[in-house]
């Protein structure tokens, strides 16, 4: 029985180890404007829901971030807890960002809740919702 456990335990780790990197990578290329490695971060149905909750389609955030009208000079993660179910992850954090818009820069923290799939043996972003925290 402890062969299994251990099994499972090396699966797990492994999962979330591919998690966190795949975290680090999005941070990374929000950071460069990386629109072909966002790309394959987040699944082609990807949906991110705004602090005011309106949503985002993939193809519109990639586009924003494409046209320069949106950059992020710097992304810090404060907390990151990653939950495995399966071949679905539930990702809670909090960051504080650099974010510049139109030429003006400012300082964010935010909260968020991401769901990753595991889709042809990749984990890929398919949901999130950013909020701000309380004051």
């Amino acid at each position: 029985m402890s062969i299994d456990n251990n099994a499972d335990s090396n699966k797990s780790q492994r999962n979330e180890q591919q998690i966190l990197n795949l975290f680090e990578a999005g941070d990374k290329a929000l950071m460069a404007a990386d629109v072909e490695s966002l790309s394959q971060i987040f699944a082609d149905d990807y949906i991110q829901y705004d602090d005011s909750g309106k949503p985002h389609t993939k193809r519109a955030i990639l586009a924003t971030l494409r046209s320069g009208a949106i950059r992020y000079p710097s992304i810090v993660s404060t907390r990151r807890t990653i939950r495995i179910f399966g071949d679905t992850a539930v990702v809670h954090g909090s960051e504080s960002d650099e974010v510049e818009v139109a030429g003006r820069r400012s300082s964010v923290r935010y909260l968020y809740l991401d769901v990753l799939m595991k889709r042809h043996g990749e984990w890929k972003i398919v949901a999130s919702q950013l909020a701000r925290p309380a004051k």
